[in-house]
């Protein structure tokens, strides 16, 4: 897959495309598949992260199975604004409100929206503030799971991973030190996505640092507004939520202390799955996202191959009458 002149990976039918949003921002995002029920994918927060290297391996078979699919830029990544009024400086706040402005000028009123890592991170409070607009949300390894579901922040385990890795450098080999940290199939680590993931983090240094300073909230109401503990168990968007086993960045085990405070999401923990799951196990978590978003369920069959959670009593029990119904 090599680079294009904008300096993307050439993926058969994803289109890259820019959208004006109503604060002036030229938006980046890519797309996939023109009928169909809307599908918003967001991006991870590693340096370099974008669009196009985080759902490139699942954006075109959502759109041969009948969605419209699309992936943007957050502030910050990839191709997006780096004008300085349209820096992330509200951090979480920031990111949210750019998705509301995306999904409003692209005309979209209600849509599944689906992230990785800080993308679900987004997804979650983009789906606390605005409920009636996300039809179901499945999400992959966001390492707030254990704050959002209330876990004590004792109790979470830290990982040391992308700091034993080190910084990004401007290097396209520092980009690999720090991808290498968080995924388990090293074969997806080719050079052209290196190299186009370094670009747009070279792109990206100023704008990317004013989201990790982060301005202090202003008022009473933006410090609720970023109070999310507890809050996810009380929603009713269908979501499932995926975490592999071998993913070094966030420790599979706060999502499984996450996983009984819960009981409205289905966990699922994929075996040889980094903290980019739909990158390491591509076939899986294509096939997980298409039957969700599609039938509002996971087989049984693919549920066993994504490593279903069977930890709650309820689901345990759920599991055995699926397999009696099979069997019988």
């Amino acid at each position: 897959m090599p680079l294009n002149s904008e300096g993307l990976l050439t993926v058969p039918s994803i289109l890259s495309r820019y959208v004006r949003l109503e604060n002036g921002a030229r938006a980046h995002y890519m797309t996939a598949g023109e009928t169909g029920p809307a599908v918003i994918l967001i991006h991870g927060g590693l340096a370099g992260s974008s669009g196009l290297a985080g759902w490139r391996l699942m954006m075109p078979f959502l759109a041969q199975n009948g969605f419209r699919v699309f992936a943007p830029d957050r502030p910050g990544y990839g191709f997006a604004d780096t004008r300085e009024e349209y820096w992330p400086k509200h951090g979480w706040k920031s990111y949210t409100d750019y998705m509301r402005m995306f999904v409003d000028a692209l005309c979209l009123d209600r849509f599944h929206m689906g992230g990785n890592s800080m993308g679900a991170q987004t997804s979650i409070y983009f789906m606390l503030n605005h409920p009636e607009r996300v039809i179901s949300a499945p999400l992959i390894a966001t390492g707030g799971i254990g704050g959002f579901a209330g876990v004590p922040a004792d109790k979470l385990v830290r990982s040391t991973a992308l700091r034993d890795a080190g910084p990004f450098d401007g290097t396209k080999e520092s980009m690999f030190r720090m991808l290498d940290a968080i995924t388990y199939r090293k074969a997806a680590l080719v050079d052209d996505v290196l190299e186009m993931r370094s670009h747009a983090a070279r792109m990206q240094v100023d704008s990317l640092a004013s989201a990790k300073l982060q301005v202090p909230p202003e008022n009473a109401s933006q410090a609720q507004w970023l109070k999310v503990a507890g809050r996810l168990s009380e929603i009713d968007t269908p979501t499932i939520y995926v975490h592999g086993l071998q993913d070094a960045s966030a420790p599979v085990e706060n999502a499984k202390m996450a996983e009984p405070l819960l009981p409205n999401i289905q966990f699922f923990y994929p075996d040889e799955c980094g903290h980019q799951c739909q990158t390491d196990q591509p076939d899986m978590l294509n096939q997980v996202f298409l039957e969700f978003l599609r039938d509002g369920k996971v087989s049984r069959k693919t549920a066993d191959w994504a490593g279903v959670s069977k930890s709650r009593p309820e689901v345990a029990s759920l599991v055995e009458q699926a397999s009696a119904t099979a069997a019988g």
